[in-house]
């Protein structure tokens, strides 16, 4: 039987984890910023300037490209950083991205490492 422990040491293994301000570097061309919080968590701290909002919960029917809900901004090609609010969510949420074929998929930890490293937010 797995524990959470199990699902996050393997989605760990398969995402690879970025330092805040590595990630910073990106923002504002052509990558894919994603909160995977929710609106409620989002609401209380704010989330990275121009980011796609996706829930954990809902990502795999904004990413895939039959569903009727799919947000046209994932594309397989395209360089995702995934944040939520403390690198477990955006961790999990990048090994499904993966495993639906997106091969550049990062986790960027918490919002609280963007927001100490001087990352552009928004409300």
């Amino acid at each position: 039987m797995k524990t959470a422990k199990d699902y996050l040491d393997e989605a760990n293994a398969q995402v690879t984890r970025i330092p805040a301000d590595e990630a910073i570097k990106k923002h504002g061309g052509d990558a894919l910023f994603v909160d995977v919080r929710d609106s409620a968590a989002i609401a209380k701290t704010g989330t990275i300037a121009g980011a796609l909002r996706a829930p954990r919960g809902f990502i795999e029917f904004m990413a895939d490209e039959n569903s009727q809900f799919h947000e046209p901004k994932f594309r397989k090609e395209a360089d995702i950083h995934l944040v939520c609010g403390a690198g477990g969510q955006a961790a999990l949420a990048g090994k499904t991205l993966k495993e639906m074929g997106f091969a550049h998929v990062t986790n960027i930890g918490g919002i609280g490492d963007w927001k100490e490293a001087g990352g552009p937010m928004e409300e």
